[in-house]
């Protein structure tokens, strides 16, 4: 079976980071270990007074203790890290544990133009350092001009722009760029990816639905980190990870209460036929 490590936080209520990978990646047929970076009692979108417990220092503990049995994965995902002092752990990391490993890259730090709370301007240059060694990163808009330091477009920007953007994220070191959350028109919305050594955009859209909702980030890259384990082609991956977001949005849509994440549980049958489809 192949296994997969997900470096990222814990949220306990409010469905995004490993407790969206976690079972996403296991339906999938992948095994999913875990090394949390954080505990906290929610997420920190529309949630308030929240706890928070770093975990900064157990990481390198799990990791020595990993390479003492010794262990190892078939890829290495990232996502929501507390600090730039993560970043230089998981780095090392990379250097223990991934040489041999798909390095797979979120960098989680904002979205809508804004970084989450508790980033400084200064941390997308430390996140940029993980990027620039992987194999796949996936940011959306707000992160990869974050990182670029590129002027943020809402809306209205041309392929031109998009492409840009992503070319420069492959110049940074990264292998394979690609980038969320693309939009030409008002009815779509999709991801343009820049494989290594190409230079022609591939671009995936599917239906804009008028919400957004916490988690459906890294319920795409989980997705997607998870069939490029089982051997898709990063343009076959990113397409299942983007249907498969799409329908758990739609799942959730008609709950106008539920707006804290998504109901991806009621979708996991969808990607399990998906997968069997070969």
């Amino acid at each position: 079976m192949k296994k997969i490590v997900s470096i990222q936080d814990i949220s306990c209520f409010g469905k995004c980071s490993l407790t969206v990978a976690l079972p996403v990646v296991s339906a999938m047929g992948v095994e999913c270990a875990i090394i949390p970076t954080a505990v906290l009692s929610t997420h920190t979108g529309g949630f308030t007074g929240y706890t928070f417990r770093d975990l900064t220092d157990d990481i390198e503990k799990i990791a020595d203790h990993w390479e003492s049995i010794p262990l190892s994965f078939d890829a290495v995902y990232t996502g929501y890290l507390g600090s730039a002092k993560q970043v230089d752990i998981v780095l090392d990391f990379f250097n223990r544990f991934g040489r041999d490993s798909l390095i797979f890259v979120d960098p989680a730090m904002g979205d809508k133009g804004k970084l989450y709370a508790g980033f400084s301007d200064s941390f997308p240059k430390e996140m940029a350092k993980l990027c620039a060694v992987s194999d796949v990163t996936v940011p959306n808009l707000t992160e990869a001009c974050a990182m670029l330091g590129i002027e943020y477009i809402e809306s209205g920007y041309n392929k031109e722009y998009i492409e840009n953007i992503l070319h420069k994220l492959r110049d940074t070191g990264a292998k394979n760029a690609v980038l969320t959350g693309v939009s030409f028109s008002d009815d779509k919305l999709g991801t343009a990816l820049l494989k290594e050594g190409a230079n022609e955009v591939f671009y995936y859209f599917t239906e804009k639905i008028p919400r957004s909702y916490h988690g459906t980030g890294d319920l795409f890259s989980s997705c997607c980190v998870g069939a490029l384990t089982r051997g898709m082609s990063l343009e076959d991956a990113i397409s299942l990870a983007a249907d498969f977001t799409v329908k758990s949005i739609k799942a959730t849509y008609d709950d106008p209460g539920y707006t804290y994440s998504v109901k991806f549980e009621k979708c996991i049958p969808y990607l399990v036929k998906q997968l069997e489809k070969g």
